[in-house]
């Protein structure tokens, strides 16, 4: 390799600023902010890597720093948005540095003119969100310069002129540039820098939100980030009695707890070999008497719950209080509470056969692995349910599904997917297979279980993190990230909770009278 072809090579390296750096960076800003004040002086610098070494970051190029980013930490609530470059610089003491502040504060960004082009300072915005995550800040803030207005001051208000680079309408190589970085403009402010002609004065207050900030840390007990969920395909078979029944439901709770999940999810009516008891009433009387067993089914359920140490979404089972027969999904957590979800959509058929009604309500529940909601089998064919979950922050949707053939099995599965997609959520779903001969309306079992996911880089290709074997009796164990849902909501490449049109249009539950 010849000696010119060395010299043309680059050699990027990001590292921490060091005092030796100074010329480097004196001759860079020197260059650029000839007109607003020139360099920061050696011992301004030195204080500055005092008071925050990690917060000053630069790139260099075969030793020689070519760009530069300098921040420190502040509490903000002292300074508020009103202040000016100087104030909370300290007049460049920056002995407004606190280690125990809550802010990644941005005082300067610069690169080399002759490096303009090679994204340097995307790659400097990049390793101060890392800082700011990895400090567990709340947010990084900075004040911003919009030399651009200096053009249109006599033509628009700044507010105008930052609407007009919002759309892309005007290019500002500042405000533009921190846009496209994920800053949003908190306000406008005025004599930040009282110097800075080309912005008439005018400044931007930016600010980037660290999605995963969490304001009190704990040594145990936080949220968790990665969740295991548990799904069990159920085989239906005859049992004898509810102890039968609780048998094979504890093998498999057993089998989900010995591999650590948070969740176990069980189908909708598994408990139904037990109608083959009433064989000799008619549908409806028969899942009347079935209803019967609930209460014992889950109070033995949230047992297991405790024994096992695991949170089970237990299937669908009948309810009836002597007036209404109802569908519910029972939560039984593992600290002991328990919590249902109505089913609200009945199908033509479980209205016919067995003279079902619909619930009145639908929530969000809280558990030590996230935020839940459970639609059984129907409800998911109907968008607006998990969109209003959604709304409430849901991380994961338990689908219990009880269908009888491949068409209507396709019906939910291709929704509890869309569903996922559509509301940046994980999605399980889980049914029965098999078949019980001489109960009637519940003979014939199809199901694939699944895991659904958003769909986008962070998550599998084809949006699917796990699936069964079609009509197999058998579990799924995967583990979902939570954190990569809180990632997607706010920095993926589409966002569809963020960006709906709400001016246009909006979901919004009524109150039944």
């Amino acid at each position: 390799m010849s000696k010119q072809r060395e010299e043309l090579e680059h050699r990027l390296k990001l590292r921490n600023i060091k005092l030796s750096d100074y010329e480097d960076i004196r001759e860079i800003m020197i260059s650029i902010y000839k007109d607003q004040g020139g360099a920061w002086t050696k011992q301004e610098l030195k204080n500055q890597l005092k008071a925050f070494p990690e917060g000053q970051i630069c790139i260099e190029d075969n030793g020689k720093v070519v760009a530069a980013a300098l921040s420190l930490i502040v509490d903000y609530a002292k300074f508020g948005d009103n202040h000016t470059y100087d104030q909370i610089t300290g007049f460049g003491k920056f002995d407004t540095h606190d280690n125990d502040g809550d802010t990644l504060y941005g005082t300067d960004v610069f690169v080399d003119k002759e490096y303009r082009g090679m994204r340097l300072g995307r790659r400097l915005y990049d390793a101060r969100k890392e800082l700011c995550e990895n400090l567990n800040l709340r947010s990084i803030i900075a004040g911003g310069r919009i030399p651009g207005y200096s053009k249109y001051f006599d033509q628009m208000t700044p507010r105008k002129y930052i609407d007009q680079v919002k759309s892309k309408e005007i290019f500002d190589p500042v405000l533009s540039f921190q846009l496209a970085n994920e800053f949003h403009v908190r306000k406008v402010i005025t004599k930040y820098l009282p110097e800075d002609t080309d912005s008439r004065a005018y400044a931007t207050l930016l600010e980037w939100i660290n999605i995963y900030y969490e304001k009190d840390e704990k040594l145990i007990g936080n949220k968790k980030s990665i969740v295991r969920l548990g799904l069990v395909q159920w085989k239906m078979r005859r049992f004898n009695s509810v102890d039968d029944l609780m048998q094979q439901v504890e093998f498999f709770v057993d089998t989900v707890s010995g591999y650590k999940s948070d969740f176990c999810l069980l189908p909708e009516f598994f408990n139904a070999p037990l109608l083959a008891e009433f064989n000799d009433m008619d549908a409806s009387e028969a899942i009347r008497n079935l209803a019967d067993y609930t209460d014992e089914i889950i109070s033995r359920m949230s047992d297991l719950a405790l024994s096992y140490n695991v949170n089970i979404i237990a299937g669908s089972m009948p309810e009836y209080d002597g007036k209404k027969l109802r569908n519910v999904s029972y939560l039984c957590r593992r600290d002991g509470t328990t919590d249902k979800q109505y089913k609200l959509h009945i199908t033509p058929d479980e209205q016919a056969y067995w003279g079902l009604q619909g619930g009145n309500g639908i929530k969000v529940f809280d558990t030590d692995a996230g935020k839940i909601g459970i639609l059984i089998c129907y409800d998911v064919e109907f968008p607006e349910l998990g969109r209003i979950l959604a709304e409430q922050e849901m991380d994961i949707l338990f689908v219990p599904f009880w269908t009888d053939t491949k068409n209507a099995f396709l019906r939910v599965n291709t929704c509890a997917k869309a569903r996922a997609v559509e509301n940046e959520c994980y999605v399980a779903i889980t049914g029965s297979v098999g078949n019980l001969p001489r109960v009637e309306n519940m003979d014939i079992q199809y199901s694939q279980s699944a895991i659904y996911s958003p769909s986008d880089f962070s998550f599998p290709h084809d949006a699917t993190v796990a699936q069964a074997a079609e009509n197999a009796e058998t579990t799924i164990v995967a583990d979902v990230d939570l954190d990569l849902l809180t990632k997607q909501r706010k920095a993926g490449s589409v966002r569809n909770l963020e960006q709906r049109r709400l001016d246009l249009y909006s979901v919004q539950w009524k109150k039944k009278k």
